[in-house]
């Protein structure tokens, strides 16, 4: 049911929160490993996932279908440059964005989960499978913010 992937999306979202907000502006400066991206690009690349979740999740509830492009994380993190941000400004903003996407989440009719959904090449997916996917996607990049 819709109502039970919103709460399980709001139960996500709040353990992220809490985890992201022991994060310190030096800590979020560093590489989350040894030549990889900064955190604060880690948190980036979550802001650029929302995003582009928002469209597909919003589209797919509307027209019964979704089918777009796929994402190019190196430059889109390159282009915003979100080592240049305050760790508070990009926290603020992840926060923004993905409570507006749980607002989508919650408002979504039971129906339209099933939506076929096309990103890039990648093979046709529901959109039920999306959502539950960026949850996925999210604890991962979590992980490595806070690990």
């Amino acid at each position: 049911m819709p109502g039970d992937l919103g709460h399980l999306f709001d139960q996500h979202l709040a353990a992220a929160a809490v985890r992201l907000n022991s994060i310190t502006e030096q800590q979020a400066d560093e590489p989350f490993r040894p030549g990889a991206w900064r955190r604060k690009e880690l948190l980036g690349h979550l802001l650029d996932s929302a995003a582009n979740n928002h469209q597909r999740f919003v589209r797919a509830a509307l027209d019964g279908h979704y089918e777009g492009p796929g994402y190019q994380q190196t430059a889109w993190v390159r282009l915003h440059d979100y080592a240049g941000l305050p760790w508070a400004t990009l926290l603020t903003s992840w926060r923004d964005a993905n409570a507006m996407l749980a607002r989508v989440v919650h408002n979504i009719d039971e129906s339209k989960l099933a939506a076929q959904c096309t990103v890039g090449t990648d093979p046709p997916v529901t959109l039920r499978y999306l959502i539950e996917d960026y949850l996925r996607h999210l604890e991962h990049h979590v992980a490595q913010i806070t690990g």
